[in-house]
């Protein structure tokens, strides 16, 4: 089982990235809240990794806290959640507010998510319930929000594959990212404010 990937990050694109480790590149997929915390290609990275086994394939994914990873963990420990639909929860809501949600019954914030439908908010809310009772949400980022820009072109571009990637249609995908462009953000930032304002 391969748990850390500590290396140099060559590929960086929402949600597949890769990194060199001593010559041997990982590829994996990681949610967007790993994305934000990302350094800029040629940074070194440590991730948290979870492997999937299937028939056709195996997949690595990449989470850059522990705490991440474990809710991913128990995110498709529920019935009719796979790898994928875990990934696009953990992209469109921060851990904590995710906890808070299944605390508070909230199934209305949970069905806003792509591929979440009704019975599946009342099947994470039912099932995460006791597995989050005891559940700590305070952690730091372990890296700094990435400073380097890109065109606006590139930007937009980038964000609205990223988002049409975790499940949203492309003309919603294209809306929020325009919605939410503020002239300098990153394409991480972008992502970020356009899942809020799509969950909200």
């Amino acid at each position: 089982m391969i748990g850390r990937l500590k290396g140099v990050l060559v590929i960086k694109q929402p949600p597949e990235l890769m990194i060199d480790v001593q010559g041997v590149g990982y590829e994996l997929e990681a949610p967007m809240s790993s994305f934000y915390q990302l350094p800029e290609v040629g940074g070194e990275v440590t991730l948290f990794t979870h492997l999937a086994i299937r028939d056709d394939a195996h997949q690595l994914y990449g989470f850059v806290s522990q705490q991440e990873r474990m809710l991913f963990r128990a995110l498709i420990k529920v019935n009719g959640v796979g790898p994928k639909l875990a990934l696009t929860i953990l992209s469109g809501m921060e851990t904590k507010e995710f906890v808070q949600s299944v605390q508070r019954q909230d199934t209305a914030t949970l069905v806003k998510l792509p591929g979440v439908g009704k019975k599946t908010a009342e099947r994470l809310l039912i099932e995460m319930r006791d597995r989050l009772k005891d559940w700590e949400t305070d952690s730091g980022p372990l890296f700094s929000e990435p400073s380097g820009q890109l065109e606006k072109h590139d930007v937009l571009q980038d964000a609205v594959s990223a988002l049409q990637a975790l499940g949203y249609k492309a003309a919603d995908a294209e809306k929020a990212i325009k919605a939410h462009y503020q002239a300098g953000a990153s394409r991480e930032e972008l992502i970020r404010l356009a899942l809020k304002g799509m969950v909200k």
